[in-house]
């Protein structure tokens, strides 16, 4: 039985957890379909960004309980492998081709946090509650770490991954690890908002911008780096869709990929 909801349309891949039973908490089955599914939706031409949802109260509670029940029996090599399923699962939404946008409508605890992270955005109802709750279990956000620390920056994950305090959606945005603050009623129109600007944007560019930032995220202003700032210009102004963008603006006219 599949734990998610998938569809396509206008161009927007939209990816739902669908286990409002248990808040859309993951266990192994979950991360597995999450990673095809994310796999799936950025090899796809009629995709052109794609939204992570879920159904229910909840966006995502973390790790299921029986799921824990079961890794509380495993060896060391076992819980290597279980945690490398979930850092792939991480991995493959951060490195995803398509640009990503979480859709928060409702309280997000421990893993479900680096779900957001993982995202290139997110927008977030009001009505959400955020908790990195790792270290009240005897557990630390290992897995998740790369990606809550660099949407949330140091000073705050040195406060809520050690207090394990939960923080609103405003604090949340306020750090960074949220793009975006609004009303339930609203959360469909800035998702469906965001979603439209990143579909009038060059697919190519699109892509190579998710790569650009990554490679020049904290890095310092080396000569090697200016030199791949360089290259890069040099190689997208190259490309169909680069000479194709550049002449449409001076020509006043849409682009071929609208």
């Amino acid at each position: 039985m599949t734990h998610l909801i998938t569809c396509v349309a206008h161009n927007v891949g939209r990816i739902t957890l669908n286990r409002p039973d248990v808040r859309n908490a993951f266990n192994d089955d979950v991360i597995a379909e999450l990673t095809e599914a994310f796999k799936d939706m950025g090899k796809r031409d009629d995709v052109r960004c794609i939204v992570l949802a879920a159904e229910g109260s909840a966006f995502c509670a973390g790790a299921d309980l029986n799921w824990m029940r079961r890794m509380a029996d495993y060896s060391y090599d076992e819980n290597l492998a279980d945690a490398g399923k979930l850092a792939a699962m991480l991995h493959t939404i951060a490195i995803c081709p398509k640009p990503t946008v979480a859709r928060v409508q409702g309280d997000v605890y421990a893993g479900g946090t680096g779900l957001v992270a993982a995202c290139d955005m997110a927008v977030a109802s009001d009505l959400a509650q955020f908790c990195v709750s790792e270290v009240k279990i005897g557990l630390i956000p290992a897995t998740i770490s790369p990606y809550l620390i660099r949407a949330m920056g140091v000073r705050a994950a040195q406060r809520y991954w050690l207090t394990a305090e939960r923080f609103s959606a405003a604090e949340a945005h306020r750090m960074g690890l949220v793009s975006e603050v609004t009303s339930i009623d609203a959360l469909d129109a800035a998702v469906d908002k965001l979603c439209k600007q990143l579909c009038l944007a060059s697919p190519d560019a699109v892509r190579a911008t998710k790569k650009l930032i990554d490679a020049v995220v904290e890095k310092p202003i080396t000569h090697e780096l200016i030199a791949h700032t360089v290259k890069e210009i040099a190689v997208i102004r190259s490309t169909p869709q680069g000479k194709e963008g550049v002449q449409a603006f001076l020509q006043k006219r849409l682009p071929s990929w609208i």
